[in-house]
C-alpha cells in the first residue's frame, strides 16, 4: 500500500504535467487521508478546476475527492452584490419563472419572488464568493441553467449546485448536450447556430466555425460551466 506522502507526490506530479492547471501561477494544496484527496486553492478558470479534480481522482489509491478549489473571479464583488446579480439572473430567466426565488440575507432566508405554482423553489446563498444553490426544480436542464447563470456572475468563484430534480430524471449525454445548446443560445457573445455539440460519457466536443478567438473561448467556457461536464474538446475554427 502506498503511503500518503507518495500519493500526494503522484497527484502533484500529474497536475504539474497539465499546462491548463498551471501550478506555478496557481498553486494547489494537496492533502490525503484514508483514500480521500483534498484539493485546496485557486485556479485560473473553470476548466483548470475541473481538470485538476479529474486528474487527482484518477491517481491509484484515491477513492474520493474533496473539492476546495475556487476559480479566480473575473471581477471582485461583495457577497451581497454577487447574490443580487444571481437572483436577478434567475428572475429574468423564462424557464425558471414558475419557481420561488429565495436568498440568504443577513442570516435569514428571504423570499425574492413568490412561486407561481407550489412546486419548486431555488435558494441562493453566497459566502466568500461561493454561490450555493439549493431547493427543487423540475428538470435537469433547469438545474444546469441555474448553475450556469450563477457562474456567469463575474464575482462568482465557485458554484455548488445542490438543486434536486423532482420527479427524478436519468442523466445522460443527450441531457448534457441539450443544456449546452441552450446556454450557447443564451450567450449574446456566441453564435450558437455555427456550433455543433456532441457528448460521450460527459466528454463534450465542440465543432464548427466561429468569428473570433474570443467567441471560441467563450463557447468553451460556457460548456465547462455546465453541470457534469468532465472534459471539453474545443475543435472550433475561427474566421480570423
Amino acid at each position: 500500500m502506498k503511503s500518503a506522502d507518495e500519493i500526494i507526490r503522484r497527484i502533484a506530479a500529474s497536475l504539474e504535467q497539465e499546462t491548463l492547471v498551471n501550478l506555478h501561477a496557481y498553486p494547489i494544496q494537496i492533502d490525503y487521508l484514508d483514500g480521500v484527496a483534498t484539493l485546496t486553492g485557486e485556479t485560473g478558470d473553470i476548466a483548470a478546476k475541473k481538470i485538476a479534480l479529474e486528474i487527482a481522482g484518477a491517481v491509484p489509491g484515491v477513492s474520493a475527492i474533496v473539492d476546495r478549489l475556487h476559480v479566480q473571479p473575473a471581477e471582485q464583488m461583495e457577497d451581497g452584490e454577487i447574490r443580487d446579480h444571481v437572483c436577478n439572473a434567475l428572475l429574468s430567466e423564462q424557464l425558471l419563472e414558475a419557481y420561488a426565488i429565495r436568498a440568504l440575507i443577513k442570516g435569514s432566508m428571504e423570499t425574492v419572488r413568490e412561486p407561481v405554482t407550489p412546486f419548486g423553489a431555488i435558494e441562493v446563498e453566497v459566502i466568500n464568493g461561493v454561490v450555493t444553490l439549493n431547493g427543487q426544480v423540475g428538470s435537469l436542464s433547469q438545474k444546469r441553467i441555474t448553475g450556469v447563470l450563477a457562474w456567469w456572475v463575474p464575482g462568482s468563484s465557485d458554484v455548488v449546485n445542490g438543486l434536486e430534480v423532482a420527479p427524478p430524471e436519468e442523466d445522460n449525454d443527450d441531457e448534457v448536450v441539450d443544456a449546452i445548446r441552450l446556454m450557447l443560445e443564451k450567450d449574446p457573445f456566441v453564435n450558437a447556430t455555427q456550433i455543433r455539440v456532441t457528448c460521450r460519457n460527459y466528454v463534450v466536443t465542440l465543432e464548427g466555425l466561429v468569428s473570433t478567438e474570443s467567441e471560441r473561448r467563450m463557447a468553451e467556457a460556457d460548456t465547462w460551466y455546465v453541470f457534469r461536464v468532465d472534459r471539453v474538446k474545443n475543435l472550433l475554427q475561427t474566421k480570423e
